[in-house]
């Protein structure tokens, strides 16, 4: 979802949901590599039934990774994605079910998000290119050193969408991959595993979502089934709590901001490309043997744990003396409902809202009061009620005009606190010196930076600010803000710039809301039942204020029933720039760059990017035009007789696929279809499948037991025993108005609690025994160190203070600083003693003193008192 910072906000606001992943690794013996045997038990203490997999989330990273040398060709790119799943399947080790699902043809309302994505990526390229030629001259030309310039095709990553050659040739490779695994793995033996490549419709994973839902409906399925769920997008999270399976967990990569990447030029670590100095790498070894025997670090995994997720819900959104029976389950779907307002991939955020400035939080305190008013929830099994959304909107429509000018107070503040840092002017050497002179100086640098920030910015002509450190002197300026959110008229200001309407256009401002107020119904509807409707869109580029929201109950209806999705090359058609018109068939390519083309005017060459308040580009908003799918269709049934067969293919819609292995108790029965030769589908018989319901038909190039399968990859060999089976497979049907209920289900145990009771209780004494539980299992024995290991881990942790990845230096709850947890534990009465404790206390007071006293020589603070005096008389 684009929700940037959601993750990092919630992981650090509810810190106990995140939980390293113990993962095994292979050993070698006599020089053989010997696999992870996959069907013991695993090695985090949770076993888990079933496994989806998002897989753009693997195979962007597998094609183009940012932290290590691309791999040469797409053989290569394909062992990567097995190896990426390897890793996964060892660490998450489902018993049931395995479920690939691929991103295929999306909604309209995604596809504008597609778009941008596609032609931004096509532009940076373009851009990246000719920065590398530009900065390989001035190098050479100065006599560096570079290394020759591979003469390669430039990966395009905008192939990885539905209908081109590469996604055909991945479905390939993955029928292969999942038989090999099914034939060779002992962890694989009773797995079922579904595959849903991108020749399907959906993103891949509201497919996953729409397989749930689907399950749960039915009476066979498990309400205890354990569910783990790897991707890194936001919305998962939302997608997973949207459930109420009670026992949810995402995988995902953990996050290490700042991570050195290589230069795109050199390949070298340890500065970007703009600042390469063409110096020769330095030889690993006498003869350079060692180059690569250092391979990059590889990425680790975390879990995040929705049921502790909900435990903190429950209490955040616990509200007394309601006129009605609190129901968590439906305040889980409303705080889901709010976070689309901070931002989602179909709709841009609500201008006072930032999840930065703790717009969440303020959602949650509006929405109580809401509930109260209203005397009900605002959402029920994904339809909302507008009255209710149009007093939150209100509510915080009122804030809107101190919400701005916060915003921009902030900004200055932090400019001035990174001025001063670059400045060397820290408060904390004044007050250790003492001088007060020297205090005087500084906040007389201080007022003046203030007054030309006010000056710079308040009449709208030189938005520019001040530096925001000495290393950063030669950053580009700010952008100019012509909206001014932070003065009067910033509504006015905001329709002109944006829309190009005056903000007395009520007609216009009410035809935006609605279509915003459609937009949410939309969001809801597509998390809770699936897409409701393949056409609709949000037509603009910037959203409403929340002070425009008036009136809008009987906005909004129903969506048009019976609506289809898009063709695979069609979508391509609707999300490409002309520089990727070389996937499309050549006449449909031509419609793109053709000057005579009746729908030239989608493909731009050029377009503008809004940075919209925001600094870096990939942040902005890019205007491009929205793509009219009726001139689209027009222009394509002209040159759909092209199509060569091959080509029909990729632009047909295709099925799920099944695949079990020998040994598994449904492959007796889809090998008696394919001896019968069923053309007509047959339902699955849940018994034999963990009680899996669908339909199966025949496929028509089956992977078959004892039938060898061609490796589509040279470097890795054919499978000669296989032992696995492939079918098509179709999720269960309902209409179109069925509605899948948002609840808990009847026979679902709720996982233990994990949070210590009434831990958000002000002045909680008296627990000094709690212990929070770190990983799945809630019987884990304690490590009870004596006092050599004491002493060895504090030498430990003084030498690696810096180590260890975001959350495991994440702060503890606020609470815990209350009552016994701001002390240390009495001696004997935990598992550190008092004396350890207090050394390692006053080894960070050490330390904490020393970063205090950066300035050792006199000459030194003779250089301050320069720096502020010039400063002084500069004024």
């Amino acid at each position: 979802m684009g929700v940037p910072a959601f993750f990092r906000w919630l992981s650090r606001k509810y810190s106990t949901i995140v939980v390293h992943c113990t993962e095994e690794r292979s050993k070698e013996c006599n020089g053989v590599r010997i696999p992870v045997d996959t069907s013991k038990p695993n090695p985090n203490e949770v076993e888990f039934d079933n496994l989806y997999l998002d897989m753009n989330g693997i195979i962007h990273p597998c094609t183009h990774p940012e932290d290590k040398a691309a791999p040469k060709n797409e053989d290569e790119m394909m062992v990567a994605i097995f190896e990426y799943m390897d890793r996964l399947f060892n660490i998450v080790r489902p018993r049931r079910v395995l479920y690939m699902a691929i991103d295929g043809v999306a909604p309209r309302a995604k596809m504008n998000q597609q778009r941008s994505r596609r032609f931004r990526a096509s532009k940076e390229g373009v851009e990246l290119v000719e920065e590398k030629s530009r900065i390989r001259e001035e190098i050479l030309g100065r006599g560096g050193y570079l290394p020759p310039d591979e003469i390669k095709e430039r990966f395009d990553s905008n192939c990885i969408t539905p209908g081109t050659e590469f996604m055909d040739n991945l479905a390939k490779c993955l029928r292969y991959y999942i038989a090999d695994r099914l034939s060779n793995d002992p962890g694989w033996r009773n797995i079922t595993v579904i595959l849903s490549d991108a020749s399907v419709p959906g993103e891949g994973e509201h497919k996953i979502m729409d397989y749930i839902r689907r399950q749960r409906a039915q009476p066979h399925h498990d309400p205890n089934t354990h569910h783990c769920l790897c991707g890194a997008d936001a919305d998962l999270i939302m997608l997973g709590l949207a459930t109420h399976e009670p026992n949810f967990t995402i995988i995902r990569e953990e996050f290490k901001p700042n991570q050195p990447r290589p230069c795109a030029m050199c390949g070298q670590k340890g500065h970007e490309l703009k600042d390469c100095q063409g110096v020769a790498r330095e030889k690993q070894g006498e003869h350079d043997e060692f180059a690569d025997a250092m391979p990059a670090s590889e990425q680790e995994f975390i879990f995040i744990r929705l049921c502790v997720l909900r435990e903190y819900l429950e209490r955040e959104l616990t509200m007394a003396s309601l006129p009605f029976p609190f129901d968590f389950e439906r305040t889980v779907d409303d705080w889901v409902f709010m976070c689309f307002f901070v931002g989602n991939d179909f709709l841009p955020h609500l201008p006072s809202l930032e999840i930065r400035e703790g717009a969440i939080d303020r959602l949650v305190g509006i929405y109580k009061d809401v509930v109260h008013k209203t005397g009900g929830y605002i959402t029920e099994n994904g339809f909302v009620k507008l009255e209710s959304v149009e007093l939150i909107m209100q509510a915080i429509g009122v804030a809107e005009d101190n919400i701005f000018k916060k915003r921009k107070e902030d900004d200055v503040r932090l400019r001035i606190s990174s001025f001063q840092q670059g400045n060397y002017c820290s408060i904390d050497i004044l007050l250790w010196l003492n001088r007060y002179v020297f205090l005087v100086c500084c906040l007389l640098t201080v007022f003046s930076v203030l007054y030309l920030v006010q000056a710079g910015t308040s009449d709208g002509q030189d938005g520019r600010g001040v530096k925001r450190k000495a290393e950063d002197s030669d950053s580009e300026p700010d952008p100019e803000d012509n909206v001014r959110l932070w003065e009067d008229g910033w509504k006015q200001r905001y329709y002109k710039t944006k829309f190009d309407v005056d903000a007395t256009d009520d007609d216009f401002r009410k035809k935006v809301v609605m279509s915003y107020v459609e937009g949410l119904c939309w969001v809801l509807r597509y998390y809770y039942q699936g897409c409701a409707s393949w056409k609709w869109y949000f037509p603009f580029h910037y959203a409403p204020f929340a002070s425009d929201f008036k009136g809008i109950k009987g906005m909004f209806t129903d969506f048009e029933l019976g609506t289809k999705p898009f063709k695979p090359l069609e979508q391509l058609m609707g999300v490409f720039p002309a520089a990727s018109g070389n996937f499309l068939p050549e006449t449909w390519r031509s419609l793109m760059s053709n000057p005579e083309s009746s729908i030239i005017d989608f493909y731009p060459d050029d377009f503008a990017i809004d940075l919209n308040g925001k600094k870096y580009a990939w942040q902005g908003v890019a205007l491009l035009p929205f793509v009219d799918e009726r001139r689209l269709r027009a222009a394509l049934a002209e040159v759909y007789p092209n199509l060569s067969p091959e080509e029909n293919k990729r632009n047909s819609l295709g099925s799920d696929m099944l695949f079990v292995g020998k040994s598994h108790s449904i492959c007796d029965f889809i090998q008696e279809l394919y001896r019968g030769e069923s053309h007509e589908g047959t339902e699955m018989p849940a018994e034999l499948c963990h009680g899996i319901q669908g339909t199966l038909n025949l496929d028509g190039d089956p992977i078959l037991p004892d039938k060898p399968v061609e490796s589509p990859i040279p470097m890795l060999r054919d499978i000669a025993q296989n032992s696995a089976i492939g079918v098509k497979y179709k999720d269960p049907q309902f209409g179109e108005t069925f509605v899948f209920k948002a609840v808990i289900l009847h026979g679902a145990k709720i996982p233990a609690k994990v949070l210590k009771p009434g831990d958000w209780e002000r002045g909680n004494r008296g627990r000094g025994n709690w212990r929070p539980q770190l990983g799945f299992n809630s019987n884990r024995q304690q490590v009870h160190l004596d006092q050599s290991a004491f002493r060895a881990l504090g030498h430990s942790v003084n030498r690696q203070q810096q180590g260890g990845g975001q959350y495991s230096n994440a702060p503890p709850p606020g609470n815990y600083h209350q009552g016994n947890y701001s002390r240390p534990p009495h001696s004997g009465g935990g598992h550190f003693s008092r004396k350890s404790s207090y050394t390692h206390t006053q080894s960070g007071l050490r330390q904490t003193q020393s970063l205090h006293l950066p300035f050792k020589k006199i000459n030194q603070f003779k250089s301050l008192r320069v720096q502020c005096r010039c400063r002084v008389v500069t004024i």
